[in-house]
């Protein structure tokens, strides 16, 4: 099978590529031993079809909670004296999760043959991402494994608790609208057309409203099937657009725009950004590549390429601070002033934790504010849209009785 690869070197470099190989498991085994690390491969050529539709993803799949379990428990039994290979294999005979079992089980095979954990880890980036590795990888080089895996422990929980609060305040939304939509639906497909017959063969003056509504129902009956297959292969390709390098750039600046939505997102990213550049300066990788691992974290392209774009400056001498300050839309005067008096005084990951707990707090006040405004709101406009619909067929049946 054929794999594109993209994989990083010593230096912290990219590099891209194709090889022939059996697995992508095997493919990380071989870039290891070139002294390259995988961080992204996919199966190209004939036989990509065929990958595509043996693969399961959802079976497949290690959950945050899980990797966060795993993570403390490695921490709980290196801190109480266990060898790393009987800890995961501990772990491995405890996971409910069949894949993550034999993830588990490998790694143990593997560092009990003497291999390091943060290379074996390596093998597995869809599981154990670049962050990850990198910071294990740290740990055992400078004999603090116990604290490193702490650190993993609290950035993966802070950064899983963040987006719960988000997805959570948004569920509430996501409900109504859902309810919304479906009851307008179901009158006007349903309802809507019983009635019609009725005012047709009493000759009705049928008010405005009600004129739209039957319009649209005859509308939605004659070409609901090509409305529904339309919006279905419009949502494809929405999907499939932002999923380009340039869609998702333009689709995630148009976000930064809208006035609620944009600055929840520049919360998010800034609490992630902090969150995660801190963890790995305490762990002692060097600024460049802290920088190139924290870019890879980051869901909104224009952070991303900000993030990278100082990767480069930042191996030319320029200070954080000052590459920061070139992307006032991205980065608030608040970021830039805490970061310069961090780099003068040496404390910069102390100062990045700071703003990482001040900006995950305030994304946390935000969305409880939100949910609270939007609770009302969406209640009105459930009600509005409901007693609408419903004057719009009452009223001319009310009309029709006083009539007789």
């Amino acid at each position: 099978m054929k794999f594109s690869y993209t994989a990083r070197n010593k230096n912290g470099e990219l590099e891209n590529g194709e090889l022939e190989i059996a697995s992508e498991h095997e493919l990380a085994e071989y870039l290891r031993n070139k002294g390259l690390l995988l961080t992204s491969a996919e199966a190209v050529g004939e036989n990509e079809k065929k990958h595509k539709e043996l693969k399961i993803p959802f079976l497949n799949r290690v959950k945050t909670v899980e990797k966060i379990f795993f993570t403390q428990n490695l921490q709980v039994m290196v801190k109480a004296g266990l060898s790393v290979s009987v800890s995961l294999k501990t772990l491995a005979q405890q996971t409910s999760n069949k894949f993550f079992q034999t993830v588990l089980m490998d790694l143990y095979q593997r560092v009990d043959k003497g291999n390091s954990l943060a290379d074996s880890l390596a093998l597995y980036p869809k599981v154990f991402p670049e962050l990850f590795v990198n910071m294990v990888r740290a740990g055992e080089k400078s004999g603090k494994l116990e604290d490193v895996l702490l650190q993993l422990t609290v950035q993966i929980r802070k950064s899983h608790t963040l987006i719960a609060k988000v997805r959570g305040a948004m569920t509430y939304p996501v409900i109504v609208i859902t309810a919304m939509v479906g009851i307008a639906i179901a009158m006007i497909v349903f309802v809507i057309p019983k009635i019609t017959g009725m005012f047709e063969e009493v000759n009705a003056t049928l008010p405005l409203p009600t004129r739209i509504l039957i319009a649209l129902s005859d509308f939605m009956i004659a070409n609901g099937l090509w409305v529904g297959i339309g919006f279905v292969v419009l949502i494809i390709a929405f999907f499939r657009l932002i999923r380009t390098k340039k869609g998702s750039y333009i689709w995630h600046g148009l976000l930064l725009k809208l006035p609620i939505i944009a600055p929840i997102l520049r919360k998010i990213n800034l609490a992630k950004f902090s969150r995660t550049f801190s963890s790995l300066l305490k762990t002692d990788i060097p600024v460049v590549q802290s920088f190139q691992i924290t870019a890879s974290t980051l869901g909104n392209s224009h952070y991303r390429r900000a993030v990278e774009n100082a990767a480069e400056r930042v191996k030319k001498g320029v200070q954080i601070a000052t590459i920061l300050a070139e992307y006032p839309k991205l980065f608030p005067p608040l970021v830039v002033q805490m970061v310069s008096v961090g780099e003068e005084t040496g404390t910069i990951d102390t100062i990045l934790d700071e703003l990482a707990i001040f900006y995950e707090e305030d994304v946390d006040r935000t969305m409880s504010n939100l949910t609270t405004i939007l609770e009302p709101i969406l209640i009105l406009l459930l009600g509005a849209g409901v007693g609408g619909l419903a004057v719009s067929i009452i009223l001319p049946i009310y009309t029709l009785t006083q009539n007789i």
